[in-house]
């Protein structure tokens, strides 16, 4: 797939991705300015959820100009709505942590991976993950990381299904947060 080019969709299989004709068509794009209220709304959306540790200043509008700025922000629309999103990021600290494995350089991460409250328990995370890792693997990296806060049970759940390791924790943004990291090549990516 070319960078910012269209990505479609057509799922009988995955997890209950059917809509009324036993179909769901979805696409995952690289998200744009006229996005950004919808992603705003569903980043909000996750505020009070269990288990999210997002606040009202995290993510905010300038997480979003961050990530558009970098051509690193993508959703997975349906019908025109933004059902999940995914960003790949760029923190220098997260980036400093010492328990990265650094024959794996260069590694990407991934974050701010949120789907619709209506569309959840549906395998869309499992999706977006996927092309995440897709996009990182195509931007010429070898491995992700990325970290999940302790106490968010749902996303650490998530993550064992793609057999990441814990690699480390860390105590970041005022919150204590597991390390999770895993090669391209052990997941088939390479």
């Amino acid at each position: 797939m070319a960078c910012g080019g269209l990505k479609k969709y057509s799922d009988t299989d995955k997890n209950g991705l059917i809509n009324k004709e036993g179909i769901m068509e979805y696409e995952i794009v690289k998200a744009t300015e006229s996005d950004r209220n919808e992603i705003l709304s569903l980043y909000k959306m996750q505020l009070g959820r269990e288990y999210c540790p997002w606040d009202e200043d995290y993510p905010s509008n300038e997480t979003i100009d961050f990530d558009l700025s970098r051509d690193a922000l993508f959703v997975m629309k349906s019908e025109g709505k933004i059902k999940a999103a995914i960003s790949i990021e760029k923190d220098e600290d997260v980036e400093n942590l010492e328990c990265w494995d650094k024959k794996l350089n260069p590694s990407g991460e991934l974050a701010r991976l949120a789907v619709h409250p209506d569309e959840q328990n549906k395998g869309l995370a499992r999706i977006m993950l996927n092309f995440g890792m897709e996009e990182l693997k195509r931007r010429g990296y070898t491995g992700i990381h990325f970290l999940v806060n302790k106490l968010n049970i749902k996303a650490i759940r998530s993550y064992e299904i793609f057999g990441f390791n814990i690699v480390g924790e860390c105590h970041m943004f005022d919150q204590d947060f597991y390390c999770y990291e895993k090669s391209f090549k052990e997941y088939g990516l390479e």
